[in-house]
């Protein structure tokens, strides 16, 4: 299958991914940017070399000069095209997905993925079939073989990070790459920060040794190197390397949606400015727990980091991210970013003389379940997102409500998110509470009612 979403396209390489597919849609993204160079990057997977070569041989025969960064974190293209005049990025990379998938991201010439409106475009332009002739004049590939030393170097300077007092601690660090685009990456900036860095898995071929989502049951190494090797933090990143997950001086996982906490209670120590920080619906309430403390507030925007970056844009925000492990620091560039994430966590480390567990404990609760419900299903009494909506707000009318996306019940200790998949007939279903026996409850009652 081919999905399509505002994280732009992915599907199976053999059999919905072919030659054709990935000229049509740079064909397409290529009558979206304005005139100038487009710097193109991939992830490790086994297919990303052929892809990338239709890709640029695509660009090249349009008239477009290519930069060509190889296997590089998505985030380091977001950078890249930032940093530059480049009309834009493109990425052949299918994130989390697995290895025999694939797929393209495209980057708007401010270093952000396409709009929702653009995406629309592209895919319809698509679907019409695009026949765009030969230019008479041909583009160049030019590589950039520096591309993750700029991204190191710029991330070097983040006023918001003690870079001098991370070097002095000299942080014993375990990083687990999946083998992906950030395992060259992520260890030279651990080790520019002055780290002994521990490497598993950091190798950039392609081969995900574990579920490529880091999540704690793929972290089972991890936490046994950390272990074993009486490390003071573990870092975990997924294929692309924009999402980042922490395991603490125990090997225990601390979870994804706590990257973003870590990163943000770091950066109000530092600022010490009261501000406002954007997050999706579907990210921890231990964000606004920990923030309101500091007299700072929250916005939440629709799931996707698009929608995120432009609620910052929209209210001026500095910091946000996704509970997917996801850091989006304006100064660095409007994009999640693992690298960032790393510093960001490491500077959390030593404003305080104590390890990752202690800062943990420290830091407001709550637990998260995450369900599905399948609507085609024979026993679903109300087959459509609407009714099931309708149906929720008769059970939960005593919450808070939020239709940005989905619907999601609030109330001050816990939540519960509804919102339909864009490439499955499935609902979506986060609920949270400061246990899962709350979070659970609160998903039962609603499935109850449907089924």
């Amino acid at each position: 299958m081919l999905i399509r979403s505002i994280s732009g396209i992915r599907g199976i390489v053999d059999t919905h991914l072919k030659d054709d597919v990935i000229r049509n849609y740079v064909r397409g993204a290529h009558q979206i940017y304005c005139d100038g160079a487009i710097i193109v990057g991939r992830d490790s997977r086994p297919s990303g070399a052929m892809l990338t070569n239709i890709v640029i041989d695509e660009f090249i025969r349009l008239g477009r000069n290519v930069i060509f960064c190889d296997i590089v974190p998505t985030p380091t293209i977001q950078f890249m095209v930032e940093q530059t005049d480049a009309a834009g990025g493109l990425i052949v990379t299918a994130s989390h997905n697995p290895e025999e998938w694939n797929g393209l991201k495209f980057v708007r010439a401010d270093g952000t993925f396409f709009l929702q409106e653009e995406n629309e475009k592209l895919f319809k332009e698509v679907d019409k079939g695009i026949k765009v002739e030969n230019s008479k004049d041909r583009g160049i590939v030019l590589e950039d073989r520096n591309a993750i030393q700029k991204h190191i170097i710029k991330n070097a300077s983040l006023k918001c990070v003690d870079i001098y007092q991370i070097r002095k601690r000299q942080f014993k660090v375990v990083i687990d790459a999946i083998n992906g685009a950030g395992a060259i990456a992520v260890p030279a900036m651990l080790e520019a920060l002055g780290c002994e860095v521990i490497p598993i898995n950091c190798e950039p071929t392609g081969d995900f040794v574990h579920g490529t989502e880091p999540l704690p049951n793929n972290l089972t190494e991890l936490s046994k190197t950390v272990i074993d090797n009486k490390a003071d933090i573990g870092f975990a990143v997924d294929p692309d390397a924009d999402r980042l997950a922490v395991v603490d001086e125990n090997g225990k996982p601390v979870g994804e949606e706590y990257t973003l906490v870590l990163a943000t209670e770091g950066y109000i120590k530092t600022t010490g400015k009261k501000e406002t920080f954007v997050t999706n619906l579907s990210t921890t309430m231990a964000l606004e727990k920990l923030v309101e403390k500091h007299g700072c507030t929250v916005e939440r925007s629709a799931v996707g980091e698009i929608n995120v970056v432009q609620k910052m844009l929209e209210i001026g925000a500095n910091l946000g991210g996704e509970g997917n492990g996801g850091v989006i620091l304006r100064e660095a560039h409007l994009g999640r970013d693992s690298l960032v994430g790393v510093m960001m966590v490491l500077n959390r480390l030593v404003q305080s003389d104590v390890p990752v567990s202690k800062i943990m404990e420290m830091l407001p609760h709550f637990e998260m379940v995450k369900d599905r419900l399948e609507l085609n299903r024979a026993d679903v009494c109300m087959p459509d997102p609407t009714a099931v909506f309708d149906r929720a707000k008769a059970i939960f009318s005593d919450a808070k409500v939020n239709t940005v996306d989905g619907l999601k019940f609030i109330w001050s200790d816990r939540w519960l998110h509804l919102r339909a998949s864009n490439t499955e007939p499935i609902l979506r279903i986060y609920a949270e509470g400061v246990n899962s026996t709350i979070a659970l409850n609160l998903i039962r009652e609603l499935k109850t009612a449907l089924i």
